[in-house]
């Protein structure tokens, strides 16, 4: 989309003033229209997660100002290798590892403080420097308490086989708060104590009527998030006008989403999400920007599927290839340490979850994964009872029955780990590139082909 400004040719005095004033504004910074395809730079997982987020995310944090993360908690989980140290992220935006850039954790992500404190030390461990001066947190975003995490658990055992196969991290029950009206914001915490020891002491009493269960100590916790407050106060903002005031200004914003389409939970394969938005949506409503600000939308796919946890996968392969691409690619979640569920690359999937989000590049990730089969295959499209069907299906049940259409490929056979250009790629490697290109009409930019910061293909 174009910035400009229409106008009619029969507008009234005061309509002519105002893009006098709109011309006159463009001589000095920038205002929010000229900007709205240039400011906002987003980074989406376009399958169920795990795709690689992080990595892309540090390649493209080099060139930005500012990099936000807008929903999701602790539930999510990067991982980012710069010169041989490895870093991973749940709450913090991957982005923090660059030293000129702010980092900022929005209003529509869900915190559990102990857990970001602990994520920081880890990290601080492994390198990371003068984070207190470049992290803002919103006083919008709502807080994750550790009775959150035992009404996860709890929800989970009552449900017996039918769990979901929550990461018991507590986003869950938290987001349920937010929705209920009955949540507590960090802003509240950094403010009047007083009233938010009230507010906590109702939220707790309120939970153990539904679960008698649960055990809180309320006066050790209020002790403990008195010291949480004082440590958190100097990072806390109002990120709205921040942000607002930094696209105006031009700066180089990157959103990097966390958990991905599939787990959304309106467009995901629902029940078995996640509680927040995760989708382009999830991005407007988790930071206050509004869309027109938005102009790069990177679909992070990796070169096969991954799924942590229960729901349909039509593609799994239950196999010995399956086999091989959770061991070769390292296919553990690192916040739940679980073995990843494999399957062959599902295009059907893709080409939903582009309709969604409106991707305008692709990263394709660990293609070096693939270098050791000989044959590989790429699911096409799907039949259900027997007829091909042009829709991704919104019944679970559906989509557990339904039927991949594969095309199949002679595998390269040889290391890709050391390719820098698209044009060294094998024959093979690049026919399953431009399979993937023709078939969502988007352009992949990037190809990972290993762990490393370096390892990327420019397109």
């Amino acid at each position: 989309m174009s910035a400009c400004v229409r106008t009619q040719s029969n507008g009234s005095g005061a309509d002519a003033s105002h893009r006098k004033k709109l011309r006159v504004s463009s001589s000095g910074p920038a205002s929010l229209a000229q900007q709205q395809t240039k400011a906002v730079t987003v980074v989406l997982g376009a399958q169920w997660g795990d795709e690689g987020k992080g990595k892309v995310v540090d390649m493209l944090a080099i060139e930005a100002d500012i990099v936000c993360r807008c929903q999701g908690g602790n539930n999510a989980g990067h991982t980012v290798v710069v010169e041989g140290a490895e870093y991973h992220f749940h709450l913090l935006p991957s982005g923090i590892i660059n030293p000129r850039c702010k980092s900022i954790i929005g209003n529509g992500v869900v915190i559990h403080l102990p857990g970001l404190f602990e994520e920081l030390e880890e990290n601080e461990a492994q390198g990371l420097k003068d984070w207190k001066d470049r992290l803002i947190i919103s006083d919008r975003a709502h807080l994750v308490f550790d009775f959150h995490q035992q009404v996860d658990q709890l929800q989970e055992l009552e449900k017996g086989t039918r769990s979901l196969g929550t990461t018991k991290k507590g986003i869950g029950p938290a987001y349920a708060s937010k929705a209920a009206r009955t949540g507590i914001r960090i802003g509240e915490l950094v403010g009047d104590y007083e009233k938010f020891s009230e507010k906590f002491q109702a939220l707790v009493a309120s939970h153990q009527k539904l679960f008698p269960a649960l055990k809180v100590d309320v006066k050790t916790e209020l002790e403990r998030y008195k010291g949480f407050a004082d440590r958190i106060r100097p990072l806390v903002k109002e990120t709205v006008s921040y942000l607002y005031n930094a696209v105006k200004e031009g700066k180089r914003i990157l959103v990097e989403g966390a958990n991905a389409a599939l787990l959304d939970i309106d467009f995901g394969t629902y029940p078995y999400v996640t509680s927040s938005n995760c989708s382009i949506g999830g991005v407007c409503t988790g930071l206050g920007i509004p869309p027109n600000v938005i102009g790069e939308i990177v679909a992070v796919v990796k070169a096969y599927t991954t799924r942590v946890g229960d729901g349909p996968f039509p593609t799994e392969l239950l196999d010995s290839i399956g086999d091989m691409l959770q061991k070769r690619g390292a296919e553990f979640g690192v916040t739940t340490k679980r073995k990843r569920r494999c399957g062959w690359l599902d295009l059907a999937l893709l080409k939903f979850t582009s309709v969604v989000n409106g991707y305008t590049s692709i990263c394709l990730t660990k293609l070096d994964i693939l270098d050791t089969l000989s044959t590989i295959k790429v699911c096409v499209g799907y039949r259900l009872n027997g007829k091909e069907i042009d829709y991704f299906p919104s019944s679970t049940t559906d989509l557990a029955n339904v039927e991949p259409i594969y095309e199949e490929f002679d595998g390269w056979q040889t290391s890709t780990e050391g390719v820098r250009s698209f044009d060294n790629l094998p024959p093979s490697a690049q026919k399953y590139v431009h399979l993937l290109e023709e078939t969502l009409d988007i352009p992949v930019k990037w190809i990972g082909v290993g762990a490393g910061r370096e390892s990327i293909i420019a397109i």
